[in-house]
């Protein structure tokens, strides 16, 4: 599992982001249809929001890959 930091005074963020800037998808209209059909887990369950927030601690899954938010 991969970690994505998040920066310095940063909360969270969104899950249409995250995907695509860890490289489990090559662009944020790839990230919206994927999470929109059901593809995407967020802690073990099935996320259809790509604006949906991630904390530390967060973990999203996608195609076999998963990323923890740190």
């Amino acid at each position: 599992m991969d970690i994505f930091k998040l920066r310095a005074g940063e909360d969270f963020i969104r899950l249409g982001q995250v995907l695509k800037a860890s490289g489990m998808v090559e662009s944020g209209a790839e990230a919206k249809e994927v999470i929109q059909s059901g593809q995407v887990l967020v802690n073990d369950e099935t996320e259809i929001r790509r604006g949906r927030k991630l904390s530390k601690g967060d973990i999203a899954s996608y195609d076999g890959k998963e990323i923890r938010i740190g």
